[in-house]
């Protein structure tokens, strides 16, 4: 039995660990997902104003990409620290990082004020954006998840996930009602700038809650049996001990990123350009489109990580990334006619089927790896295979469609990615009902709960 000390906390506060976490990744992912969005409507016009249009958004996604470059380093260093001195810290250090960059870039100058300084300051802030988007995935759902209930792990390592379309309807949202409010003129003047400024007192909030809440019990009990057994102190090199243990769960977390990561950035900022540009689409008309499918997005988020711990997180993962592969080209189609109705079907569907991938992400990978390289682990896994799937994903859609000027190239591409996954998730041993308490070094294979996990999920 837990001592007092590090005794998980009662089901009734669950949910505002559960709020913590949810609401500080909705802020995260609303300043990642706002500059996606504004790539995609007026940054290469205010930043790269001498290229050609199609050129201009290419480059405008080259700098949207330079933020998935810096995942991989977020990853490596919150994972070492989240391992080492506990997740919640790092998680406060994080939303102040990403809200303060977002916030700087609501008070850029553009190039026709300070010329090219305008693009390298841009990049340099998108930089510290992924940095600390890097870090913020890996401790967020595993503060949800360590936190206990282990019979419905995958419903409440969801709602962290659902900060995702949360974060993205927000900026959607916004985005949206500043171009109906303002003239194309006064949005590309100043109107852009406020919802990157509007970001400084969602921090305020988020900080507010995320303090509240405790550091996750299971990191303080891993921690409490790594200094009795070694006289000393956690995991000292928490990336080293998870490829030398976890190696084959990092390319399988890698490879299930991969159709879950493409698809997400072709369905929700790759489409703005798209409908744009191929089939007459207003920008207003294609935000829409994108907020109606964010709403049921975040809706069926939480049922499909319910549904992966009555049938397994396998399962539901392989349904998603086949139907996304199978929407493809029905998408693509739907988007074609230039219907409302149609491109709102597109993108909620698609949305619907890339969540049986996302919903069950957060608990199958928590459950891959040992306590005290679990942030490393499961944050290296995630970012790593987003440096070659989401961050190229709107650059090369916009690329095929510029050389071959058909949906058909684009919509191949994402299938590939679809088979990939499909075959990472397959090789992959299932794991529901793992006690993240007991889970060590090497022990892929354990299934089982013990007393301590039926404990925490009574």
């Amino acid at each position: 039995m837990s001592s007092p000390a590090t005794a998980p906390p009662a089901p009734s506060h669950l949910p505002r660990i559960v709020a913590a976490s949810l609401i500080g990744t909705t802020i995260e992912w609303y300043d990642f997902f706002l500059y996606g969005s504004a790539a995609a409507l007026v940054f290469n016009k205010l930043f790269f104003p001498d290229s050609d249009p199609l050129v201009g958004t290419l480059l405008s996604f080259l700098t949207y990409a330079v933020g998935f470059a810096a995942r991989p380093l977020g990853a490596l260093v919150f994972g070492h620290y989240g391992d080492r001195l506990g997740r919640k810290k790092l998680l406060v250090l994080s939303l102040l990082l990403m809200g303060g960059a977002t916030f700087a870039i609501g008070l850029l100058p553009t190039h026709a004020t300070v010329g090219a300084a305008a693009p390298v300051l841009l990049t340099a802030l998108r930089l510290v954006q992924g940095f600390a988007l890097g870090g913020e995935w890996g401790g967020a759902v595993l503060l949800v998840s360590e936190h206990g209930d282990a019979r419905r792990r995958g419903f409440w390592a969801a709602w962290p996930q659902t900060g995702a379309p949360a974060g993205q309807l927000l900026a959607t949202g916004v985005l949206s009602l500043l171009t109906a409010v303002l003239s194309d003129d006064a949005f590309g003047t100043w109107g852009w700038r406020i919802p990157f400024l509007l970001s400084g007192v969602l921090v305020i909030v988020g900080l507010w809650i995320r303090l509240s809440v405790d550091e996750s019990p299971v990191f303080k009990e891993a921690l409490e049996r790594s200094e009795s057994r070694q006289t000393g102190e956690a995991e000292k090199l928490p990336v080293v001990s998870v490829l030398r243990h976890h190696w084959r769960d990092v390319l399988v977390a890698m490879g299930a990123r991969m159709a879950e990561n493409i698809s997400y950035y072709v369905i929700t900022a790759f489409i703005l350009v798209y409908a744009t540009t191929s089939a007459g689409v207003s920008k207003q008309t294609a935000l829409n489109a994108v907020l109606i499918g964010s709403a049921v997005h975040f809706a069926v988020i939480p049922a499909w990580g319910a549904l992966s711990d009555r049938v397994g997180r396998r399962p539901v993962y392989l349904l998603g990334a086949a139907g996304v592969g199978l929407w493809m080209f029905p998408f693509f189609s739907l988007v074609d006619t230039g219907s409302f109705g149609y491109l709102v079907l597109a993108v909620t569907v698609g949305l619907v089927l890339h969540g049986a991938m996302y919903a069950p992400q957060a608990a199958f990978f928590a459950e891959m790896f040992a306590t005290r390289m679990r942030y490393s682990g499961a944050s290296i896994g995630a970012q790593f295979a987003s440096v070659a799937a989401g961050a190229p994903a709107p650059l090369i859609a916009t690329a095929l469609l510029s050389d071959y000027g058909s949906s058909t190239p684009i919509a191949l591409y994402v299938i590939a990615a679809a088979v990939l996954t499909l075959i990472a998730v397959g090789v992959a041993r299932e794991t529901r009902h793992r006690d993240l308490a007991q889970v060590e070094a090497g022990d892929g294979d354990q299934t089982a709960v013990s007393p301590a996990a039926e404990a925490r999920s009574a």
